[in-house]
């Protein structure tokens, strides 16, 4: 018994990396099923999936289909207690339903001017007065949401939650386009970035199929703000430290080198998404300090 997750691709599609968050950052299974954005494969896939029209879309070990994250975060808040979506303190969780909430319906200025790019980060993107008056928006939530709360730490609320799963993608939106906010936001933005979710999620997108056009835009680049990957590079043959794959024990097919040693796996993502990120990975870091 298993959740199926629909999804688009990683580096630019905003809703399915929220979605994505809800499981992996709780600890809870899912299957994902990716299709190309702008092709008809999304569509096709989600015939599957009715009355879901949209990725994310999940299906639930006994079948029923639920669409928009909204819905996805109660539904695994209902039937997974114990992981931690939302807040166990009452207070903390109407703060962070608020949060979640008012992200899911707003902030359209930002999301129109600055679309989700997991894989360029850019100087400047020149943001007109109503993306800043987003921006200004966030900062004035988060802080409220640490005062009412009480937060100490990273996340706003306490911990990790399912409102901080909700800004996810608003702090890589920050990130790729250099937008002006304040050093408490920032550090914000950064916390996510580091974030062990969300690093394999950026790893995975950075060789999930080619760019989109529709998400290039013509600014000068910086290098990415996040962590900085060890450097590690594909290569030829399939000889390697390892006789299995680290993550599904199959034999090695691809190689990567790092540090002068090589190590193996079942297939080119596995591979690829390993090189993109190498740090991202327990498995694979667990092989490498061995």
């Amino acid at each position: 018994m298993h959740y199926d997750l629909v999804i688009g691709d990683r580096s630019y599609s905003s809703w399915s990396l929220r979605g994505w968050l809800l499981f992996d950052a709780f600890g809870i299974p899912v299957k994902t099923l990716g299709a190309r954005l702008y092709t008809d494969e999304l569509p096709t896939l989600l015939k599957q999936f009715f009355p879901g029209r949209t990725a994310p879309t999940m299906r639930t070990p006994d079948g029923v289909v639920v669409p928009e994250t909204i819905a996805i975060a109660e539904e695994l808040a209902s039937r997974h207690p114990d992981a931690g979506l939302w807040p166990a303190d009452p207070k903390a969780r109407a703060v962070a339903r608020v949060l979640a909430a008012e992200m899911h319906a707003g902030f359209s200025a930002l999301r129109s001017h600055c679309p989700m790019n997991l894989r360029v980060s850019y100087t400047d993107c020149a943001p007109p007065q109503a993306v800043l008056d987003d921006l200004a928006r966030l900062e004035t939530i988060w802080a409220w949401a640490r005062d009412e709360t009480g937060a100490k730490g990273p996340w706003l609320c306490g911990d990790y939650s399912a409102a901080d799963a909700f800004f996810a993608p608003v702090a890589t939106r920050i990130a790729t386009y250099n937008l002006p906010v304040g050093p408490q936001a920032m550090g914000y933005v950064l916390a996510h970035l580091y974030h062990p979710s969300f690093r394999q999620w950026r790893a995975m997108g950075l060789v999930d199929g080619a760019d989109q056009p529709f998400y290039v835009r013509d600014y000068p680049t910086r290098p990415w703000p996040g962590p900085k990957p060890l450097p590690a590079m594909a290569v030829d043959g399939t000889a390697s430290e390892n006789s299995a794959c680290p993550y599904s024990g199959k034999e090695v097919t691809h190689v990567l080198e790092l540090q002068g040693r090589r190590f193996g796996f079942c297939n080119a993502f596995c591979r690829d998404k390993t090189v993109a990120d190498p740090e991202a990975w327990p498995k694979f870091m667990a092989l490498l300090v061995a």
